[in-house]
This record gives C-alpha cells, sequence and structure tokens, in this order.
C-alpha cells in the first residue's frame, strides 16, 4: 500500500505520515528532507551565478546520509529546499529515489508537496493537508522556540506565504491537490484527532477498493 500525504510547510503532514506509516506498520520517507538536504549543500553559493549548477550536482550526488533532520529544520534551510525545488534538473535527480522507495515490498509512505501528482499519481491513497497560514505559522515557531531558538512571528508568516506561492507557481512542481485525494484541514486538529481522521480515511478508501 502507497500512500501519499502532500500539504504547505507545518500543516502536520510529516508528524502526520509518521504516525500513519507506523499505524501501518511501512517505512516512511519524508521527501522534503531530500530538497532541504539539497539546499543546505548550496547555502554557500544562494547568491552566486553558480547556485543552479551546483544545486544540480549536489541532488545527483546525494546520498541517505546526507539527510540528517536535525541540522535541516531550521527556517533557512527550508527557505533553500524551495529555490532549489524549482530547478527542473535538480526535481528530475531526485525523482528516481522517490519513487524507488515508493516500490519497495509492501508500500510506503511518502510526504511532500508533489507525491499525489508526480511521484506517486497511483498512490492507493492520497491524502491533501492544509492548515491556515496563521495555524502554520505558530506551530513551526513553537518548534523553533523548543530548540532554544528565537523567532521573529512576523517574518515567519511571511516566510511562510512567500514558500506557498513560490512553490504553487513552480513550472516544475505539481503542488496542488490531485483529483482523487482526500482534503484533511488540521487547523483545528491536534495531532492524534487528525491521525484518526486520516486512518478512517485510508481504511474506508482500501475497504472500496478491495470490493471492486
Amino acid at each position: 500500500m502507497i500512500i501519499a500525504v502532500d500539504g504547505p510547510a507545518a500543516s502536520g503532514k510529516g508528524t502526520l505520515a509518521e504516525g500513519l506509516a507506523k499505524h501501518y506498520g511501512l517505512p516512511h520517507l519524508d521527501t522534503g528532507l531530500l530538497y532541504r538536504a539539497v539546499g543546505r549543500a548550496v547555502e554557500a553559493y544562494e547568491d552566486k551565478p553558480e547556485f543552479e549548477q551546483r544545486a544540480i550536482a549536489a541532488a545527483q550526488t546525494l546520498d541517505a546520509a546526507d539527510i540528517e533532520p536535525e541540522f535541516l529544520v531550521t527556517a533557512k534551510v527550508g527557505n533553500l529546499a524551495s529555490k532549489v525545488a524549482v530547478i527542473g534538473a535538480v526535481r528530475h535527480a531526485l525523482f528516481d529515489f522517490q519513487r524507488e522507495f515508493a516500490e519497495q515490498d509492501g508500500g510506503a509512505v511518502l510526504d511532500g508537496r508533489d507525491i499525489g501528482t508526480k511521484i506517486c499519481p497511483d498512490a492507493d491513497v492520497k491524502l491533501f493537508i492544509e492548515a491556515d497560514s496563521k495555524a502554520r505559522m505558530e506551530r513551526r515557531a513553537r518548534q523553533f522556540e523548543a530548540r532554544g531558538q528565537q523567532v521573529d512571528r512576523y517574518a515567519l508568516y511571511h516566510q511562510i506565504e512567500e514558500r506557498d506561492a513560490r512553490d504553487m507557481a513552480n513550472p516544475n512542481g505539481g503542488f496542488y491537490q490531485a483529483a482523487d485525494a482526500h482534503l484533511l484541514d488540521t487547523t483545528l486538529l491536534g495531532i492524534e484527532a487528525a491521525l484518526r481522521a486520516a486512518v478512517a480515511i485510508i481504511d474506508e478508501v482500501m475497504e472500496r477498493k478491495s470490493k471492486q
């Protein structure tokens, strides 16, 4: 069973996908970490002419060992990830990595922005997770503060809005709700409630498919 979980930053999709993976006994891949790893690798070239070529090279040589979540969760790296994600050759280089993970025996849970539209358009179940920008800003701010980081909420809110706009306008991306994806708004839901709602959707979809 392949479960695709898409949505904007801080919508709760990553935590939800991790919970679904544990619930169904499936491996989980946070595909956003791939772009974050590439973005972090080229941080020194952000404002330089060779930024794109460096990003492509980093994506083509990405190793699983390069994916260290504790170093990839800053707002700065998130912004870099959004910038490298608009580069077609970067997306192409990371496509096979994601597909191979999804197609392993037994299936998998993948979360990101284009899983149900580009990476796994044939996923058994697709979820699109959303929450309003203020709620997402507050969640992300609390995550940073829990790590001892100071947060400018005004700046963070605008970073989230700008990243949403960049991701949706990405000509090489697929950040939109697929026609057969199930929408789950987590604005007013805690993680346990969101997980129960997601499990209910998945169980219903799989039961219906078993009867076809």
